[in-house]
């Protein structure tokens, strides 16, 4: 059942605003009241059910909370909001211990959105807001969460007054509930413990320990505590240097300006600002100003650095306050990425953030990462607003999500781990070794951290004066010095760690001399063992190095010969070069290159004849990198992925290819495979909707991995939308059908290209497109529909991904024309006259309505209208009736007939044209009387086929002919014109005036009016002037003044009398003459005695005296000079 509206919020309490955290009081007040007033108009009651106003949860059990929207009056989707204060919004949040579903009703068109709480911990408790808006439309519900522990402890009575999540008296102060995040662990049963005095813990702890008890303790306003706790130690006293102390604290938001001001008793007194206990100096950021009492510090832009204890001083008295920096949420400007490495390779998760120097918190699935000591495993880095957490080496334990959380934000990557495998890229090749000469052994592996072991017919073989073993990158080497006979057998290199072995035969080659002197023919003597596969076939790696020993005997020493097709080798150094040994002819290729392959030739001759013997090497090499990656098509979270093979595959087969991807932008590549993956056709996968991906291919064959193919150019993977919705039928003809639906509820990130319509008869399958280009209206006519059958209908929404489901019809739509009577729709102003003036335009537009096309018939004054006067269009929905210019004879009475077959409408409007009216007629004076003349007149002739509205009269003087309106708008055909000047002739013009306005030229009077003179007397009443005179009297006598020694000062007084007494000042009984020191000034009896930089010698006894002949007066005041000393200073 719906819930009812919350009750008003107590006072002193902060309603969750209605708008988010930008809102005000007076807003959140008017978001109060709108949702109490059952009549109120500011929120819609969208809402069918809502949360209960206030829920009870038990610390460490489930909560859900449920609401239902009623859609069926919306235009569009509503959209819901879960929030909890003012501006946290818990969509963030979602995750495994917040979790938000979505369902919706066909049926009813309910909404119904949950959120669920898991594990429900004291940081939950506090105010929340469920907000859902619609278009124009919007609804708020307010609901509060308690949390109770399972065992109730009286302590939780006193922290729960600082548990918040929104702000209550203390508003502004940070609210840690965002940053304090409910692991998921299991816990283990605790043992009771004796109740612990949060206060008293405070009070003794030191401020380095204040978040970790906060923590302990789940207190989520610290800063309150601290404050009420600061409050509970001082000791008010009563200060005797300030009338005003400052606020016990201030709030402000990072980045804004705040202004602390104190009031003290004495102007004059010298402050001192301290932040911390020292002294601020003024500059650009901290203002320092004075205002008679009026101490103010004012702070721009404030930072967290700023957020601390101020105090003022005066003297030895002091006030104090605090201030608290709010900090804005921080966002997460840049999310993390996935990782995909083998075990042991090195993990970096990277993200960016709003604010440097900004809380991050790293999660392993559930729990908190903390960086240990003791350990080298992880490693966090900060680098502006760049957060960075490093996995040294990664492990099969380390497979799991990885999260990132800000106060105002989250993100997540997940790392994959595979077993590495290792790779021989070279084996060991077997040697044949002559007595004295050195054996080397070398292998490749795919690892260069592998390390290894060396066997002699499985026994382990130690290093030694002769015997050396070498671990170099990915190369080991045994190297065995001085070759004797007990170093033949079989040599053995076994990898730490792996099940996995390499072995090669050192053959020991003895040297036999023959003493019976003779001649033998030369002979090559080739070992077919060792490197090569076939008859005369030598395979080298390129970059290897390739030494050929051949044994050569024959008596006397033969010549050899090495020669390349047909270009002897005769170097004896360099890349390629030949050395001779006794008896031995070695060719050496430093560094294989793929021009090194071909066919040699060793050609060995002496007398007793010549020998000859061909080898063919062979240089493989990693394969050339794929070509042409390109992507083929892409799903919602996939994409289909071709290339072409390597155009050189190396000299050996490709066995399969290794695919990575990234996200463009990132610099960061997953590996997709780890086993060769041998087509050329790939669909990757797990891939997000709306993000551009980027991917490479390398070529894998017997030799190692050919270098990364181009990126192909960026994919995007996008779905189909879903199906339009609300396909209706519009308009139904006997060739076309006029459809119409909605957009798609689920668009995504392809966007949303056009539709196709498709029709097809009844009981058929095959479905013809109506439409050869796509349609971005959601309307559409289909066109050329036989009559009389029912046809098929439906829509299907197409982008880039390709096409939606179709939306289709209920039921088979029968093509043909629904006769509808006609009917005109003639506009309100019309049904009245309609007035015009001439040479306007006249443009008519009268919509009506009527299947099939009705036929419309114009008629003025019963007669057709003439074409050549009168235009007019007609189309299915209205006719036009326009005139370029109207005239006179365009007035008159239009009817609009309109029929379809035997019926018909009939709308008739009244036309009337108007213009200026003519002068009125025989205008004329009828009498004159004293200082009036009366006026009459005749209606024009002409009035401009409009109603007369009045006339205006002037008049004008015979001798200056200047003309005066003397009535506007006079009804009458008569008037009289009065205050007329005597003595003096008068004329008099008429306008005529109708809705067009006055006649375009007056008619004079036929007469005129002749203003006669008559006798006057002026009689001049008698007047007796008053007698003004008055002895000087002093209306404001001289006061006794103090003053400062070379500080300007005056005296004043006022005297009256007549006639203008002499004044005289004196000092001491003595006149004051011409003295410069002095200046005596008299404005309208207001007498003042100015003295300049009075000295103590001009202190005395003032007087000033008034005399005139009727008497004299005297006033007088003392005037004390003292002296300035530094007394009166303080």
């Amino acid at each position: 059942m719906p819930e009812p509206v919350p009750e008003a919020t107590p006072a002193g309490e902060d309603a969750p605003p209605a708008n988010g955290a930008g809102s005000d009081a007076d807003e959140d007040a008017e978001a109060n009241a709108a949702a109490q007033e059952p009549g109120s108009t500011e929120l819609s009651g969208l809402f069918v059910e809502k949360p209960p106003s206030n829920v009870v949860a038990v610390a460490g059990m489930d909560v859900t909370f449920t609401a239902k929207v009623d859609s069926s009056t919306l235009t569009r989707k509503p959209t819901m909001k879960w929030l909890k204060g003012k501006w946290l919004d818990l969509g963030s949040k979602a995750g495994k211990h917040m979790q938000f579903k979505e369902t919706y009703d066909r049926n009813t068109k309910i909404y119904t959105y949950e959120m669920k709480i898991i594990k429900v911990v004291p940081g939950d408790a506090g105010g929340y807001r469920c907000e859902v808006t619609a278009k124009d439309k919007c609804d708020s519900s307010i609901f509060e969460i308690s949390v109770e522990a399972a065992h109730q402890e009286e302590q939780a009575d006193i922290l729960s007054a600082f548990k918040r999540a929104d702000a209550g008296e203390d508003e502004g102060d940070l609210d840690f509930s965002a940053l304090l995040k409910a692991t998921k662990k299991k816990k283990k049963p605790q043992k009771e413990e004796p109740e612990i005095d949060v206060w008293e813990l405070l009070k003794s702890a030191h401020p380095s320990e204040y978040e970790k008890i906060a923590f302990t303790y789940g207190i989520t306003d610290l800063r309150g505590m601290l404050k009420r706790l600061k409050k509970m130690k001082e000791v008010p006293k009563h200060s005797e240097a300030f009338l005003k102390r400052l606020e016990s604290c201030y709030s402000v938001e990072k980045g804004k300006k705040i202004v602390m001001s104190c009031e003290v008793l004495d102007p004059n007194a010298q402050v001192k600002w301290l932040k911390n206990g020292q002294e601020i100096k003024p500059s650009a950021k901290c203002v320092m100003e004075t205002n008679g009492n009026i101490r103010t510090l004012t702070i721009n832009k404030a930072n967290l650095a700023d957020d601390a204890a101020y105090e003022c001083v005066v003297g030895d008295d002091k006030c104090s306050t605090e201030v608290y920096v709010k900090e804005p949420p921080v966002t997460i400007t840049k999310l993390m990425d996935d990782y995909h490495v083998v075990v042991g390779e090195r993990v970096e998760f990277e993200i960016e953030v709003s604010e440097e120097g900004a809380h991050v918190m790293w999660y392993f699935e559930d729990q908190e990462i903390h960086k240990d000591k003791d350990s080298t495993k992880y490693r966090f880095k900060k680098d502006g607003k760049k957060h960075t957490f490093i996995i040294q080496e990664a492990t099969l334990d380390d497979i799991g999500m990885y999260h990132a959380w800000t106060n105002g934000g989250h993100t997540k990557g997940e790392l994959e781990v595979e077993e590495k495998e290792l790779e021989v890229l070279q084996d060991i090749a077997d040697l044949t070794v002559r007595a004295t000469d050195q054996a080397l052994f070398k292998c490749e592996v795919s690892d260069d951290k592998v390390t290894g072991k060396w066997y002699k017919d499985g026994v382990e073989v130690l290093p030694s004066d002769r015997i050396k073993m070498t671990h170099i990158g990915r190369f080991h080497r045994l190297i065995i010095d001085d070759v004797k006979q007990e170093d033949a057998g079989d040599y053995t290199f076994v990898p730490d760690g792996y099940a996995l072995s390499l072995s090669a035969k050192l053959n020991f080659l003895e040297i036999k001399i023959d003493y019976v002197p003779r001649q033998d023919p030369p002979k090559i003597h080739l070992d077919t063992t060792g490197n090569m596969v076939s008859q005369n076939t030598i395979i080298v790696v390129a970059g290897n190095k390739l030494r050929l020993d051949v044994e050569i005997t024959g008596e006397p020493a033969p010549t050899v010969v090495w020669s390349k097709g047909e270009q002897p080798v005769t170097e004896t150094e360099g890349r390629v070069r030949v050395e001779a040994r006794k008896d031995l002819s070695c060719f050496v290729i430093e560094g294989a290159e793929r021009e090194d392959e071909g066919n040699y030739t060793i050609c060995v001759t002496n007398p007793a004849g010549e020998d000859k013997a061909m080898l063919f090497v062979k240089i493989v090499d990693v394969p050339d990198p794929p070509e042409n990656v390109k992507c083929t098509g892409v799903g919602e979270d996939c994409a289909s992925i071709i290339w072409d093979p390597p155009k050189f595959d190396g000299g050996a087969p490709v066995k399969g290819y290794l695919m990575e991807r990234k996200k463009k932008g990132s610099s960061r590549w997953t590996k997709l495979n780890f086993d060769v993956y041998e087509s050329t056709t790939y669909e990757a996968k797990r891939m997000i909707e709306g993000i551009l991906y980027e991917m490479r291919v390398f070529a894998i064959n017997s030799i190692g991995m050919s270098p990364p193919s181009l990126s192909s150019k960026p994919f995007m993977p996008i779905a189909p939308t879903s199906e339009p919705t609300r396909l209706t039928v519009h308009d139904v003809t006997d060739s076309t059908c006029s459809l119409k639906w909605l957009a798609p509820e689920k668009i995504g990130a392809g966007g949303l290209d056009g539709y196709i319509i498709e029709y097809c008869k009844e009981g058929d399958t095959e479905w013809v497109a109506a439409n050869k280009d796509l349609c971005d209206r959601q309307g559409f006519v289909v066109r050329g529909l036989p009559v009389g059958e029912k046809i098929n209908f439906r829509v299907v929404a197409v982008n880039v991904a390709g096409r939606s489901p179709p939306a289709t019809l209920a039921q088979p739509v029968t093509i043909r024309e629904i006769v509808e009577h006609p009917k005109i729709r003639l506009p309100r102003d019309l049904r009245t006259k309609y007035i015009r003036k001439v040479g306007e335009k006249i443009n008519l537009t009268i919509p009506f309505q009527g299947k099939p096309r009705p036929v419309a018939t114009w008629y003025k004054d019963g007669q057709q209208i003439d074409p050549k006067m009168v235009n007019v269009r007609n189309s299915n929905v209205d006719s036009i009736l326009f005139i370029r210019s109207a005239e006179r004879e365009h007035s008159g009475t239009y009817e609009l007939v309109l029929q379809i077959e035997n019926m018909e409408d009939r709308a008739t409007i009244s036309i009337r044209i108007i213009e200026k009216p003519g002068p009125p007629l025989n205008v004329r004076v009828t009498d004159v009387w004293g200082f009036n003349a009366a006026l009459e007149w005749d209606p024009p002739k002409d009035d401009g086929n409009s109603e007369i509205i009045g006339y205006m009269i002037q008049k004008a003087d015979m001798k200056t002919k200047e003309w005066f309106t003397v009535y506007e708008h006079n009804r009458r055909t008569n008037c009289t014109v009065s205050d007329l000047v005597m003595g003096n002739e008068y004329m008099f013009r008429i306008y005529s005036e109708n809705l067009c306005g006055l006649s375009e030229e007056p008619r004079l009077s036929k007469n005129t009016a002749v203003i006669a003179k008559t006798g006057l007397e002026h009689k001049i009443n008698p007047y007796k002037e008053k007698d003004m005179s008055c002895a000087p009297k002093f209306t404001q006598p001289l006061m006794d003044r103090s003053v400062v020694a070379g500080y300007s000062t005056a005296i004043s007084c006022a005297v009256k009398g007549f006639p203008k007494p002499k004044i005289v000042w004196m000092k001491n009984k003595m006149i004051i003459g011409e003295d410069p020191k002095y200046l005596m000034q008299n404005n309208q009896g207001v007498l003042t005695l100015n003295i300049r930089k009075p000295s103590t010698f001009d202190g005395g006894q003032y007087s000033c005296m008034a005399v005139n002949d009727l008497g004299k007066d005297e006033v007088e005041c003392k005037l004390d000079v003292r002296v300035f000393i530094e007394a009166d200073k303080k």
